[in-house]
């Protein structure tokens, strides 16, 4: 397999170049036809003998395969024309064109020519001179229409593989008169003449483009038959009556605006036609907007630009209620029955959105949940009483117990908070002033204990105090 150097595909198969890896013609994957049939394994016995072949510009004929030659897409072949022969390439086979036949509207009898052979690299040489001579000879060929004053647009020019015929395709708006250009052609090029005219959308499709979508041309690409489109297409779409969006390429209105007309076609049986303004006791008002597909109508009052959206079942009623002569409150409410049934819908929506929200609530568990319910189950526990939670309780406890082995600093504190006891006062004034047998006398750093402090109980003497003054 070879390959394509201007489209990356590869020669032969269902899916490659449709001009044997030349792109000669710009041609190359245009109008292609997806062979979905090729794999199922069709007996030769049952194949349909008749051949898609393509031609320059997307042109597809109908020949017949004869000799039952082996043909795969994309192999250039020699075909019978009424005036000699010419070259194509193999676009489609099998049942598939019977049934492209059947949608053409295509007979199949001996009107339909014959495949001669596959071509030969000397009939792809001559083809390949006669292809040259087609730019030339469109140019010269506008030249002449210009002389002669003819309102026609020469839009391509085709020459047979045997370099005996040309055809001409052109449009026009009118009938043209080109009998003259006709004389002037043959006797300059030395060939024979045809001329055909083509429409502005044919015209788009032989030379290719890019739409406004990004995407190539549909007409290019894919799209044969060509129908027409009209403006009441882009009305039942709503879209906006611009030429300059409408158009396409060929200056005719887009064929993709066909493409949902008949979803519009079906939603919009049900949507009222509004043909006068609705009455209401606060004005009339007007029609702006209609969305088919959510079934909203947009109205607005004479003397207020807001506009008011209401469902097309209440367009129904106050048309109903207008046609009795009678006028509703304004557009969205008629009743007080309305306003409370809207008031108790809103409530329920509410009541749902509690109801939702309370769900996705968790409570918290505490954390000492199985140590309390221990401590409680057990009856010999003694009950603690503690201000702090259960977790600042215990980081309490740790914390006491922690501190004075931890930190040296605090026993030299604890020990110097440690004070000696005074001597015991009596209630004679000889005792007053002197110290008690057996007892030291205080310092002066020591100081009396407070009310309301911690007494240590007083020491036990091992023996006779040295500095009493008493033995």
């Amino acid at each position: 397999m070879s390959g394509c150097s201007s489209c990356s595909t590869t020669t032969g198969g269902t899916g490659g170049c449709q001009n044997n890896g030349s792109c000669g013609t710009s041609d190359c994957n245009k109008m292609n036809a997806f062979d979905w049939l090729s794999h199922m394994g069709i007996p030769q016995v049952d194949t349909f003998d008749i051949v898609e072949i393509k031609f320059k510009g997307g042109r597809k004929e109908y020949y017949r395969n004869v000799d039952y030659l082996s043909l795969t897409t994309g192999d250039p072949v020699v075909v019978d024309v009424p005036s000699g022969h010419h070259i194509g390439y193999v676009s489609l086979q099998g049942e598939l064109v019977r049934l492209q036949m059947q949608k053409r509207k295509i007979r199949n009898d001996d009107a339909i020519l014959r495949i001669y052979r596959i071509a030969t690299s000397k009939d792809l040489e001559k083809w390949e001179e006669a292809r040259n001579r087609e730019l030339p000879t469109l140019y010269r060929c506008r030249q002449i229409v210009d002389e002669l004053g003819l309102k026609m647009k020469m839009s391509d020019v085709e020459y047979q593989a045997d370099n005996s015929k040309a055809t001409f395709y052109y449009s026009a708006d009118e009938r043209v008169d080109f009998r003259e250009l006709i004389k002037i052609l043959a006797g300059e090029f030395k060939i024979r003449v045809e001329m055909r005219q083509i429409s502005l959308r044919q015209e788009a499709g032989r030379l290719g483009g890019i739409g406004v979508c990004g995407r190539e041309l549909c007409c290019s690409t894919w799209l044969v038959d060509f129908k027409n489109v009209s403006t009441s297409a882009a009305r039942y779409q709503n879209l906006s009556l611009n030429p300059s969006k409408l158009s396409g390429q060929c200056g005719r209105l887009k064929c993709c605006l066909n493409y949902e007309l008949d979803t519009y076609m079906d939603a919009i049986k049900d949507i009222p036609s509004v043909e006068k303004p609705l009455q209401t006791e606060q004005g009339i008002a007007k029609l702006q907007k209609t969305d088919i597909f959510r079934r909203l109508m947009w109205f607005s009052y004479n003397n207020d630009n807001d506009w008011h959206s209401i469902s097309c079942d209440r367009v129904n009623e106050i048309q109903e209620i207008n046609a009795t002569g009678q006028k509703v409150f304004n557009l969205q409410f008629n009743e007080s029955s309305e306003i409370e049934d809207l008031a108790a819908q809103s409530t329920r929506e509410l009541e749902l959105l509690d109801k939702k929200f309370d769900r996705k609530k968790k409570k918290k568990k505490p954390r000492n949940k199985n140590r309390n319910t221990n401590q409680a189950s057990s009856p010999n526990a003694p009950a603690k009483e503690s201000n702090f939670p259960p977790r600042q309780a215990k980081n309490r406890e740790n914390e006491q117990k922690a501190t004075p082995a931890a930190n040296p600093e605090n026993r030299k504190r604890r020990n110097k908070s440690r004070r000696k006891p005074n001597p015991p006062q009596g209630n004679s004034p000889k005792t007053q002033g002197q110290a008690a047998p057996n007892q030291a006398k205080p310092t002066g750093s020591q100081k009396p204990p407070q009310e309301g402090k911690r007494k240590f109980p007083p020491r036990r003497n091992q023996g006779p105090n040295k500095n009493s003054g008493n033995e």
